[in-house]
C-alpha cells in the first residue's frame, strides 16, 4: 500500500506521522513545492521509526511527482492555510489553481488512485477535482466531515464531563463556519441520547462551538490546526487501505441524495477499498433538511467562483 501526501506542511506532516504509526502503509511519499521541506520532514519522521515501532518507508520529494507513481491513495493538503479573520472561502482564488495542478500531476503518475481532498474551501476543492479530472465519483472524497465530527464529539464530551470514547455523533453539511449541521438529535453517550443529559440550551452551545472549531483554533494558533486534521485524514486513508467499510461523514458528489445535485457536501458514507463505496441517507427532520439546503446554497455560491 503506497500513500502520497501533497503538501508537507503541518497538516500533511501530521497525516504522514499518524499513517506511519498505524503501520499499514508500505510507503508514504511527501511532496512539497518548497525545496528540501518534504525531504527533511520525511527524514525526521524516519528517525522516529525505531522509537515508534513502525516499518513504513517515508520519502520526500520537491515537486517530483515521478516518486508518487503507483500510489493507491493520494491526499491533497497543498495550498495556503487560513489566517486569523480569514474565511475558508477567501482562499478559493489561490488554492483552486494549486489543487487543479496537483490533481493533474497525481493522476498522471497514479491513474487508479483514490483522492482525498483537504485543501480549503474543501467542498469546493473536492468539486473542482471532480470537474477537472473526470474520475468516477467514488474515487474523490473530501475530508471535512470526519474532522468536524471529531470536534463535535470533543465538545459533547466536554459538556457531558465524560471520556470522548463514551460519545458518538456526526456533523453533516458544508465544511464552513456557517454550513455545518451538527446532528445533536442523533448524538449518544453509550447509546443513550445526549438529550437525556444535556439541556437544549447547552446542546445549542455545543453546536455553535463545533461550527467555529476551526476559526477558534486559527485565532489561538495564528494558523490552521494540524493534529486533528491529520488524524482525520489518516483514519480515512486507513479505512480505504484496510477495506474497513467504516462510516465517515465526508464530502461527496451528490446526484439526488438528500435532494441535492451537482455539488460536494458532507454526508455519511462508507469507505473501503473502492473509496467512497456508498452514501448513507438518513431520515432528517424538517429543520435539519432546511439547514442542509441552506448549507448547500452556500457551497454553490462558492462553487460559482471556480473556473474550470
Amino acid at each position: 500500500m503506497k500513500v502520497t501526501i501533497v503538501g508537507a506542511g503541518a497538516v500533511g506532516a501530521s497525516c504522514a506521522e499518524y499513517i506511519a504509526i498505524k503501520n499499514f502503509a508500505s510507503e508514504i511519499v511527501l511532496v512539497d513545492i518548497k525545496e528540501g521541506v518534504a525531504e527533511g520532514k520525511a527524514m525526521d519522521l524516519m528517525q522516529t521509526a525505531t522509537l515508534n515501532g513502525f516499518d513504513s518507508k517515508i520519502v520526500g520529494s520537491t515537486n517530483d511527482y515521478s516518486k508518487t507513481a503507483g500510489s493507491d491513495v493520494v491526499v491533497i493538503t497543498s495550498g495556503i492555510p487560513r489566517k486569523p479573520g480569514m474565511t475558508r472561502e477567501e482562499l478559493i482564488g489561490i488554492n483552486a489553481g494549486i489543487v487543479k495542478e496537483v490533481s493533474g500531476n497525481l493522476i498522471k503518475h497514479s491513474p487508479d488512485a483514490i483522492i482525498i481532498v483537504v485543501s480549503n474551501p474543501m467542498d469546493s476543492m473536492t468539486y473542482l477535482v471532480h470537474k477537472t479530472t473526470g474520475l468516477a465519483k467514488n474515487r474523490i472524497i473530501g475530508m471535512g466531515g470526519a474532522l468536524d465530527s471529531a470536534r463535535f464529539k470533543f465538545r459533547l464530551s466536554e459538556a457531558l464531563e465524560c471520556p470522548p470514547s463514551d460519545v458518538d455523533g456526526m456533523v453533516i453539511g458544508g465544511h464552513s463556519d456557517t454550513g455545518m449541521v451538527p446532528l445533536t438529535r442523533l448524538a449518544t453517550r453509550n447509546s443513550i441520547p445526549v438529550t437525556a443529559f444535556l439541556s437544549e440550551e447547552r446542546l445549542n452551545q455545543v453546536s455553535e462551538d463545533t461550527k467555529v472549531g476551526g476559526a477558534t483554533l486559527t485565532k489561538l494558533l495564528g494558523t490552521s490546526a494540524w493534529y486533528a486534521p491529520g488524524a482525520a485524514v489518516s483514519a480515512m486513508v486507513q479505512a480505504i487501505a484496510c477495506d474497513q467499510k467504516k462510516m465517515f461523514p465526508c464530502s461527496a458528489l451528490l446526484d439526488g441524495e438528500y435532494g441535492l445535485n451537482d455539488l460536494c457536501i458532507g454526508v455519511p458514507a462508507i469507505l473501503g477499498k473502492g473509496g467512497l463505496e456508498r452514501i448513507v441517507e438518513i431520515e432528517l427532520t424538517d429543520a435539519e433538511k432546511a439547514k442542509i439546503k441552506e448549507s448547500a446554497e452556500g457551497v454553490k455560491k462558492t462553487n460559482d467562483l471556480l473556473t474550470f
